[in-house]
């Protein structure tokens, strides 16, 4: 499979090295600027890890120019709805996940179905908590917001998410220190005793090789999808 890569920091350098050993192809590396379109038309797919205010852009021309689309940028997600509706009126493939770790997406599973027992119990409180590297730009995490939202399909009582303890809601709380690729931590809070769910990642391997297996499944495919479509999660 021929592969452009849309970002070349360090995401981009991990799914390089994975895409190569698993025998696919780098035929394009985007670090910045106008894309260039002639040279992308060789690629069978596009995988985008670059920055909140360019996401949108970036995969919006790409879908626009045929190139299925796998996306892992957060901090953009305002812009998703049309970035949907572009990939279904063009009939492209396109994967957003807030995190393509395998580990990730079944604690994504663990989290929806602990959460929907947990709503049967009042004394329990849920909370969500996050740890990245300095270098992480948004905050909450993109992985922390979809975690949210799992908790949230099951507590009616609760309508959204919040960092400010002072504020009604589901409460996210963050750290940013090095080094740390990712660790987050759902907990249901009682008078007496506390329930916790917890994934730490050991390095960006498992984002990058989930990121590569999305590539390998999205070719073919037409419109929006999502890492449960391609675990059948």
């Amino acid at each position: 499979m021929k592969i452009a890569l849309i970002g070349y920091g360090r995401m981009g350098k991990a799914i390089e090295r994975i895409a190569e050993q698993r025998g696919h192809e780098i035929v394009y590396v985007h670090n910045g600027g106008d894309l260039l379109l002639e040279h992308l038309k060789v690629a069978d797919v596009a995988i985008e890890f670059t920055q909140p205010n360019a996401a949108a852009s970036n995969i919006t021309e790409l879908l626009t120019a045929g190139i299925p689309v796998v996306s892992g940028t957060t901090g953009w997600l305002n812009d998703k709805a049309h970035v949907d509706a572009v990939a279904k009126s063009k009939g492209v493939g396109f994967i957003y996940a807030s995190n393509f770790s395998l580990g990730v997406n079944l604690f994504f599973a663990f989290n929806e179905k602990l959460a929907s027992i947990m709503n049967g119990y009042d004394e329990y409180e849920p909370r969500i908590h996050e740890i990245h590297h300095t270098g992480k730009k948004d905050e909450p995490s993109g992985t922390a917001i979809t975690v949210a939202e799992g908790i949230l399909n099951a507590y009616p009582a609760l309508d959204r998410w919040t960092m400010d303890s002072k504020v009604q809601g589901l409460l996210i709380s963050s750290e940013r220190e090095d080094p740390y690729y990712g660790t987050h931590i759902v907990s249901y809070n009682s008078r007496i005793d506390q329930i916790a769910l917890k994934h730490e990642a050991h390095s960006r391997d498992g984002f990058a090789l989930g990121a590569v297996i999305a590539a390998e499944w999205i070719p073919g495919k037409k419109g929006p999808f999502s890492m449960k479509d391609v675990l059948g999660l």
